[in-house]
């Protein structure tokens, strides 16, 4: 006897051989269960051709021809994607709500004998899911937020406190988005930021990864990083957590800077074409000013200037409009890995100097 659709409103409480998304390209790309695939049974182009159908011709037009495309791609996708599954596969299938495209995949696969689970409401439940949970999970850490000025090393000092095993939770990273405008253009894979609703999911999944009991690192930031915002009940508990302030001397953020954003260097003329949004800050005669320091390679002079004159008085006032006063404040000479080391040491005692030496073998 062939075996029945199941359906489920709690995927994340089993286990599949694989989750399979059958909404078009655009829809997946937008958001997704966390390692679904993409097997659309219409893409764009048919699913936009069929709605149009639907809206201006008649809707039993409309389903014979979507019926046609489905059944054409589900083909596609038995000769390709399941011709080596064997008989313990065991799917969940989910589309926009639930309804015909999902069932269309799953009607198929278990009329060949595959027992297949479809997610009842689609992806509609999962992010009611998504969204029911960062209203919650994230009031259930202790966070401790890593200030400092521009160029104090945040976001390099957190990446070796993961290294150690600490929490930490990166922000900028999930939201493909360096907060200063001199990192803007640094790496590529960083131009184009997720949608909001992918951010939420990525940042559920850290989430439910991390242990209430041990602290969350994460770096001072605003409710808003790019054009993505930070869900209201994280972004209020980082506002009521303590704050550790990391002090550099200036010099050192400059050499920092320098090296860790070659672009200043490297691209000059995009680097004008960003300092030309601070323009209604800081007025065009001080823009000037920075275009004549890169045309002359005074790459120093023009970082210095660019923190007196902008980042740092921009930064005080936000981390006193933000934040809590810090609790801590820790002083370094430079980000050397000596430096480093003492400071982590500080900040996970008894912990991190023998671990550091591990990671540096």
């Amino acid at each position: 006897m062939l075996p029945s659709v199941t359906y489920t409103q709690r995927p994340w409480a089993e286990s599949y051989s694989e989750i399979i998304d059958v909404r078009s390209p655009s829809e997946y790309l937008e958001d997704r269960i966390p390692g679904a695939i993409n097997l659309p049974v219409l893409n764009d182009a048919e699913r936009g051709e069929v709605g149009t159908i639907y809206q201006q011709v008649c809707s039993f037009t409309a389903r014979k021809i979507g019926a046609a495309l489905v059944t054409r791609n589900i083909y596609q996708h038995l000769s390709q994607h399941f011709a080596a599954k064997d008989p313990e596969y065991h799917p969940l299938i989910y589309c926009g709500r639930g309804g015909q495209r999902s069932n269309s995949m799953a009607t198929v696969l278990t009329q060949i004998g595959w027992e297949v689970t479809v997610l009842e409401g689609g992806y509609k439940t999962y992010r009611n899911y998504v969204r029911q949970q960062l209203e919650h999970l994230p009031e259930k850490f202790n966070y401790r937020i890593l200030c400092g000025l521009t160029g104090s090393g945040k976001t390099y000092i957190l990446s070796k406190l993961e290294q150690l095993g600490a929490q930490v939770l990166d922000l900028e990273s999930l939201a493909k988005h360096r907060g200063s405008l001199l990192g803007g253009e640094l790496q590529t894979q960083r131009a184009f930021q997720p949608s909001q609703k992918y951010f939420e999911t990525q940042l559920l999944q850290v989430l439910q990864k991390f242990d209430p009991n041990q602290p969350v690192w994460i770096e001072s930031e605003s409710n808003k990083i790019g054009q993505l915002y930070l869900p209201h009940a994280l972004w209020q508990k980082m506002r009521e957590s303590s704050c550790v302030e990391i002090q550099l001397p200036l010099a050192a953020r400059v050499d920092f800077l320098l090296q860790e954003y070659s672009h200043l260097i490297s691209s000059p003329e995009i680097l004008k074409r960003k300092l030309e949004k601070l323009k209604y800050r800081c007025g065009w005669e001080k823009l000037i000013q920075w275009y004549q320091l890169i045309d002359v390679g005074a790459w120093e002079v023009l970082v210095q200037d660019l923190l007196k004159s902008y980042y740092d008085p921009i930064y005080n006032h936000s981390i006193g409009s933000y934040f809590h006063k810090a609790d801590r404040v820790l002083n370094i000479p430079d980000l050397s890995d000596r430096s480093i080391a003492n400071l982590l040491d500080s900040l996970i005692p008894n912990y991190a100097s023998v671990t550091w030496q591990h990671v540096n073998r």
